[in-house]
Protein backbone atom coordinates (compact mmCIF):
# COMPACT_ATOMS: atom_id res chain seq x y z
CA UNK A 1 0.00 0.00 0.00
CA UNK A 2 1.23 3.43 -1.19
CA UNK A 3 1.24 6.67 1.23
CA UNK A 4 -0.53 9.70 -0.19
CA UNK A 5 2.00 12.11 -2.09
CA UNK A 6 3.54 14.29 0.41
CA UNK A 7 3.24 17.81 -0.96
CA UNK A 8 6.34 20.26 -1.10
CA UNK A 9 7.65 22.31 1.39
CA UNK A 10 5.76 26.53 0.70
CA UNK A 11 7.31 28.60 -0.87
CA UNK A 12 8.29 31.45 1.22
CA UNK A 13 7.41 34.43 -0.70
CA UNK A 14 4.96 34.89 -3.42
CA UNK A 15 5.34 35.92 -7.10
CA UNK A 16 3.98 39.51 -6.14
CA UNK A 17 7.13 39.84 -3.27
CA UNK A 18 9.46 38.15 -5.72
CA UNK A 19 8.09 40.91 -7.75
CA UNK A 20 8.59 43.70 -4.94
CA UNK A 21 12.59 42.00 -4.02
CA UNK A 22 13.72 42.74 -7.52
CA UNK A 23 12.12 46.06 -8.22
CA UNK A 24 13.92 46.92 -4.48
CA UNK A 25 16.94 46.28 -5.16
CA UNK A 26 16.86 47.88 -8.95
CA UNK A 27 15.86 50.85 -7.47
CA UNK A 28 18.25 50.94 -4.63
CA UNK A 29 21.19 49.15 -6.33
CA UNK A 30 23.43 49.49 -2.75
CA UNK A 31 20.60 48.04 -0.74
CA UNK A 32 21.85 45.16 1.64
CA UNK A 33 20.13 42.01 1.33
CA UNK A 34 19.48 42.28 5.36
CA UNK A 35 17.72 45.62 4.48
CA UNK A 36 15.62 43.91 1.93
CA UNK A 37 14.85 41.26 4.69
CA UNK A 38 13.37 43.88 7.09
CA UNK A 39 11.62 45.54 3.61
CA UNK A 40 9.76 42.51 3.26
CA UNK A 41 8.84 42.14 7.26
CA UNK A 42 7.50 45.86 6.94
CA UNK A 43 5.62 45.50 3.88
CA UNK A 44 3.63 41.77 4.19
CA UNK A 45 4.35 41.04 8.24
CA UNK A 46 5.84 38.03 7.53
CA UNK A 47 10.25 36.99 8.08
CA UNK A 48 12.31 35.49 5.07
CA UNK A 49 15.01 34.56 5.02
CA UNK A 50 18.43 36.10 3.66
CA UNK A 51 19.00 32.62 1.59
CA UNK A 52 15.46 33.07 0.30
CA UNK A 53 16.33 36.74 -0.66
CA UNK A 54 19.33 35.73 -2.49
CA UNK A 55 17.92 33.26 -4.40
CA UNK A 56 14.53 35.05 -5.27
CA UNK A 57 17.29 38.56 -6.84
CA UNK A 58 19.41 35.60 -8.59
CA UNK A 59 16.49 34.32 -10.09
CA UNK A 60 15.82 37.65 -11.38
CA UNK A 61 18.84 37.61 -12.96
CA UNK A 62 20.27 39.88 -10.05
CA UNK A 63 23.59 39.53 -8.36
CA UNK A 64 25.89 41.24 -5.64
CA UNK A 65 29.17 42.46 -8.09
CA UNK A 66 32.05 45.85 -7.10
CA UNK A 67 30.55 48.72 -9.00
CA UNK A 68 33.12 50.35 -11.22
CA UNK A 69 34.27 53.35 -9.75
CA UNK A 70 34.54 56.45 -12.04
CA UNK A 71 35.41 59.80 -11.70
CA UNK A 72 32.74 62.62 -12.27
CA UNK A 73 32.21 63.87 -15.11
CA UNK A 74 30.51 67.06 -16.05
CA UNK A 75 28.84 68.13 -19.72
CA UNK A 76 32.11 70.60 -20.59
CA UNK A 77 34.54 67.37 -19.84
CA UNK A 78 32.24 64.86 -21.74
CA UNK A 79 32.32 67.13 -25.03
CA UNK A 80 36.18 67.65 -24.70
CA UNK A 81 36.53 63.86 -24.35
CA UNK A 82 34.30 63.31 -27.54
CA UNK A 83 36.14 66.05 -29.13
CA UNK A 84 39.81 64.44 -28.21
CA UNK A 85 38.48 60.34 -29.31
CA UNK A 86 36.91 62.19 -32.57
CA UNK A 87 40.78 63.47 -33.59
CA UNK A 88 42.20 60.17 -32.77
CA UNK A 89 39.79 58.07 -33.40
CA UNK A 90 42.07 57.37 -36.91
CA UNK A 91 45.76 57.08 -35.55
CA UNK A 92 47.72 54.09 -37.09
CA UNK A 93 49.40 51.93 -35.01
CA UNK A 94 52.71 54.34 -36.39
CA UNK A 95 51.20 57.39 -35.31
CA UNK A 96 50.71 56.08 -31.68
CA UNK A 97 53.98 54.50 -31.64
CA UNK A 98 55.30 57.84 -30.75
CA UNK A 99 53.24 58.51 -27.27
CA UNK A 100 54.83 57.94 -24.25
CA UNK A 101 52.15 57.35 -21.68
CA UNK A 102 52.46 58.18 -18.22
CA UNK A 103 51.12 58.37 -15.21
CA UNK A 104 51.06 58.19 -11.62
CA UNK A 105 49.74 55.42 -8.98
CA UNK A 106 49.37 55.51 -5.14
CA UNK A 107 49.98 51.85 -3.79
CA UNK A 108 48.83 51.18 0.24
CA UNK A 109 49.36 48.36 2.36
CA UNK A 110 45.93 48.00 3.80
CA UNK A 111 43.36 46.06 1.79
CA UNK A 112 40.15 47.38 0.54
CA UNK A 113 37.80 46.28 3.35
CA UNK A 114 34.17 47.53 3.38
CA UNK A 115 33.70 47.15 -0.49
CA UNK A 116 30.36 48.62 -1.58
CA UNK A 117 28.40 46.01 -3.62
CA UNK A 118 25.45 46.70 -5.62
CA UNK A 119 22.53 44.75 -7.56
CA UNK A 120 23.17 44.23 -11.54
CA UNK A 121 22.45 41.95 -13.95
CA UNK A 122 25.15 39.71 -16.26
CA UNK A 123 26.62 41.64 -18.54
CA UNK A 124 25.67 45.27 -17.37
CA UNK A 125 29.39 46.30 -15.15
CA UNK A 126 29.47 49.59 -17.06
CA UNK A 127 26.01 50.54 -17.54
CA UNK A 128 25.51 54.44 -15.92
CA UNK A 129 23.23 53.34 -13.46
CA UNK A 130 26.40 50.63 -11.79
CA UNK A 131 29.02 52.83 -12.01
CA UNK A 132 29.91 54.51 -8.90
CA UNK A 133 31.68 58.10 -9.46
CA UNK A 134 34.39 59.47 -6.77
CA UNK A 135 37.12 61.67 -7.15
CA UNK A 136 40.40 59.57 -6.85
CA UNK A 137 42.40 61.76 -4.04
CA UNK A 138 44.13 59.11 -1.41
CA UNK A 139 47.05 59.53 1.02
CA UNK A 140 49.57 57.51 2.41
CA UNK A 141 51.34 54.88 0.68
CA UNK A 142 54.28 54.52 -2.17
CA UNK A 143 53.67 56.80 -4.89
CA UNK A 144 55.23 55.56 -8.15
CA UNK A 145 55.36 56.80 -11.65
CA UNK A 146 56.50 55.09 -15.09
CA UNK A 147 55.25 55.12 -18.89
CA UNK A 148 55.06 52.95 -21.57
CA UNK A 149 54.83 53.29 -25.31
CA UNK A 150 54.69 50.44 -28.25
CA UNK A 151 58.07 48.35 -27.81
CA UNK A 152 59.14 49.50 -24.31
CA UNK A 153 58.64 51.43 -21.17
CA UNK A 154 60.25 53.30 -18.75
CA UNK A 155 61.73 52.41 -15.55
CA UNK A 156 59.32 52.46 -12.52
CA UNK A 157 59.86 56.11 -10.29
CA UNK A 158 59.28 55.87 -6.82
CA UNK A 159 58.67 59.71 -5.23
CA UNK A 160 59.92 59.62 -1.77
CA UNK A 161 58.33 61.67 0.95
CA UNK A 162 56.79 64.92 0.40
CA UNK A 163 54.31 66.29 -2.15
CA UNK A 164 54.81 66.25 -6.27
CA UNK A 165 55.44 70.00 -7.43
CA UNK A 166 56.23 71.11 -10.58
CA UNK A 167 60.09 71.37 -9.80
CA UNK A 168 59.81 67.63 -8.43
CA UNK A 169 57.93 66.41 -11.64
CA UNK A 170 60.19 68.11 -13.85
CA UNK A 171 63.85 66.89 -12.27
CA UNK A 172 62.76 63.61 -11.09
CA UNK A 173 60.70 62.45 -14.18
CA UNK A 174 60.90 64.57 -17.15
CA UNK A 175 64.93 65.08 -16.76
CA UNK A 176 65.57 61.67 -15.75
CA UNK A 177 63.41 59.46 -17.89
CA UNK A 178 61.60 61.39 -20.76
CA UNK A 179 64.10 63.13 -22.53
CA UNK A 180 66.11 60.24 -22.61
CA UNK A 181 62.91 57.85 -23.98
CA UNK A 182 62.29 61.05 -26.35
CA UNK A 183 65.59 60.83 -27.88
CA UNK A 184 65.38 57.34 -28.53
CA UNK A 185 61.85 57.67 -30.27
CA UNK A 186 62.97 60.16 -32.28
CA UNK A 187 61.72 63.43 -33.85
CA UNK A 188 57.93 62.35 -33.85
CA UNK A 189 57.68 62.02 -29.93
CA UNK A 190 54.64 63.09 -28.02
CA UNK A 191 54.58 62.97 -24.40
CA UNK A 192 50.87 62.18 -23.07
CA UNK A 193 50.34 63.46 -19.16
CA UNK A 194 47.14 64.05 -17.80
CA UNK A 195 45.89 67.48 -16.28
CA UNK A 196 47.23 67.37 -12.86
CA UNK A 197 48.41 70.42 -11.51
CA UNK A 198 52.39 69.93 -11.29
CA UNK A 199 52.35 68.47 -14.87
CA UNK A 200 50.64 72.22 -15.61
CA UNK A 201 53.35 74.33 -13.90
CA UNK A 202 55.41 77.11 -15.72
CA UNK A 203 58.01 75.44 -14.75
CA UNK A 204 57.30 72.25 -16.37
CA UNK A 205 55.84 73.64 -19.85
CA UNK A 206 59.02 75.80 -19.72
CA UNK A 207 61.42 72.64 -19.56
CA UNK A 208 59.43 71.00 -22.29
CA UNK A 209 59.59 74.06 -24.64
CA UNK A 210 63.23 74.25 -24.23
CA UNK A 211 63.93 70.97 -24.92
CA UNK A 212 61.57 70.38 -27.79
CA UNK A 213 59.05 67.71 -26.41
CA UNK A 214 55.92 67.83 -27.66
CA UNK A 215 52.51 67.13 -25.27
CA UNK A 216 50.00 65.80 -25.97
CA UNK A 217 46.36 67.55 -25.27
CA UNK A 218 44.55 65.28 -23.15
CA UNK A 219 40.59 65.48 -22.01
CA UNK A 220 40.69 66.00 -17.99
CA UNK A 221 39.54 63.43 -15.90
CA UNK A 222 40.20 60.18 -18.33
CA UNK A 223 42.01 57.57 -16.94
CA UNK A 224 39.33 55.43 -18.93
CA UNK A 225 41.40 56.49 -22.08
CA UNK A 226 45.01 55.90 -20.65
CA UNK A 227 46.77 52.39 -21.23
CA UNK A 228 49.00 52.74 -19.06
CA UNK A 229 45.51 52.74 -16.01
CA UNK A 230 45.48 48.86 -16.27
CA UNK A 231 48.62 48.33 -15.80
CA UNK A 232 48.87 49.94 -11.78
CA UNK A 233 45.78 47.08 -11.32
CA UNK A 234 48.26 44.37 -12.73
CA UNK A 235 51.32 45.76 -10.72
CA UNK A 236 48.84 45.07 -7.59
CA UNK A 237 47.93 42.17 -8.29
CA UNK A 238 51.24 41.07 -8.97
CA UNK A 239 53.02 42.60 -6.08
CA UNK A 240 50.35 40.99 -3.84
CA UNK A 241 50.82 37.35 -4.69
CA UNK A 242 54.36 37.46 -3.85
CA UNK A 243 55.13 34.82 -1.34
CA UNK A 244 55.64 36.36 1.03
CA UNK A 245 53.27 38.94 0.42
CA UNK A 246 54.80 42.80 1.38
CA UNK A 247 55.03 43.43 4.95
CA UNK A 248 56.30 46.99 5.18
CA UNK A 249 56.03 49.93 2.61
CA UNK A 250 60.16 48.73 2.05
CA UNK A 251 58.86 45.69 0.78
CA UNK A 252 56.37 46.90 -1.27
CA UNK A 253 58.23 49.16 -2.85
CA UNK A 254 60.90 46.42 -3.27
CA UNK A 255 57.62 44.35 -4.67
CA UNK A 256 56.58 47.26 -7.29
CA UNK A 257 60.46 47.55 -8.34
CA UNK A 258 60.56 43.95 -9.26
CA UNK A 259 57.82 43.28 -10.77
CA UNK A 260 57.61 46.64 -13.05
CA UNK A 261 61.26 45.17 -14.25
CA UNK A 262 59.51 42.43 -15.20
CA UNK A 263 56.55 43.66 -17.14
CA UNK A 264 56.04 41.49 -20.17
CA UNK A 265 56.32 43.99 -23.19
CA UNK A 266 53.16 42.34 -24.87
CA UNK A 267 51.30 43.02 -21.55
CA UNK A 268 51.32 46.97 -22.60
CA UNK A 269 51.72 46.50 -26.03
CA UNK A 270 47.81 45.33 -26.27
CA UNK A 271 46.74 47.97 -23.86
CA UNK A 272 48.08 50.70 -26.81
CA UNK A 273 47.09 48.78 -29.61
CA UNK A 274 43.00 49.29 -27.68
CA UNK A 275 43.53 53.23 -28.62
CA UNK A 276 41.12 53.20 -31.69
CA UNK A 277 39.07 50.89 -29.95
CA UNK A 278 38.91 53.24 -26.70
CA UNK A 279 38.66 56.22 -29.02
CA UNK A 280 35.43 54.81 -30.79
CA UNK A 281 33.26 53.73 -27.90
CA UNK A 282 33.46 57.13 -26.30
CA UNK A 283 32.16 58.62 -29.50
CA UNK A 284 29.23 55.88 -29.09
CA UNK A 285 28.64 57.30 -25.42
CA UNK A 286 29.77 60.85 -26.56
CA UNK A 287 32.23 61.17 -24.37
CA UNK A 288 30.98 59.19 -21.11
CA UNK A 289 32.71 56.28 -19.38
CA UNK A 290 33.87 53.73 -21.47
CA UNK A 291 34.57 50.02 -20.06
CA UNK A 292 38.05 50.15 -19.61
Amino acid sequence: MYGRPVPGRPRATTPAEDRFLALSARRRRTTTVPQLVADHFQASGRRISATTVRNRLHNAGLYARRPVVCVPLNGRQRRNRLCWAREHVSWTQQQWASVLFTDESRFIMESDSGRLLIWREQRTRYHQSNTVERHSYRGGGILVWAGISLGGHTDLHVFHGGTVTGLRYRDETLDLYVRPYAAAIGNDFILMDDNSRPHRARIVEEYLEDHGLERMEWPARSPDLNPIEHLWDYLGREVASLNPPPRSLHELKQGLLCVWSSLPIPVSDNLINSMGNRCRQCIQVRGGHIPY
